[in-house]
């Protein structure tokens, strides 16, 4: 089975749908790299029970990202503040070479320094 790296990302975010069977051996896969034997060997199982436990997984993370397009969702939040935080930077710089407007300056300081707060998850910061 080829590793879909994204699979380790989507477990983080809907890891609890999946039974804990399926969770384990997907997170044991993907995060612990062990390989379909070890995990058999660790469950007591078959290589092929095994495999069609992370299959299910996978397909049931998969679908639960095409429905909620959580992840889609963050990396779009990602990039627009990225692009709100450059521009803000664009603002100090030129205000640092033309004349210069202390209230500009402040506002967009204060605009970065919640766009960080955002990126970091601090909500609550703000």
């Amino acid at each position: 089975m080829k590793k879909d790296l994204s699979i380790s990302i989507l477990l983080d975010y809907y890891g609890k749908v999946l039974t804990s069977t399926q969770f384990d051996t997907v997170d044991l896969y993907y995060n612990e790299d062990l390989s379909l034997a070890e995990i058999a060997e660790h469950f007591n199982i078959s290589r092929q029970g095994v495999r069609d436990s992370i299959k299910r997984g996978e397909c049931i993370l998969i679908d639960m990202e095409e429905k909620l397009q959580i992840i889609n969702k963050l990396h779009k939040h990602s990039k627009a503040l990225d692009e709100i935080k450059k521009n803000s930077l664009a603002i100090i710089e030129s205000n640092e070479k033309t004349i210069y407007n202390k209230t500009v300056m402040e506002s967009a300081q204060n605009i970065i320094d919640v766009v960080e707060q955002l990126s970091k998850g601090d909500i609550n910061g703000i």
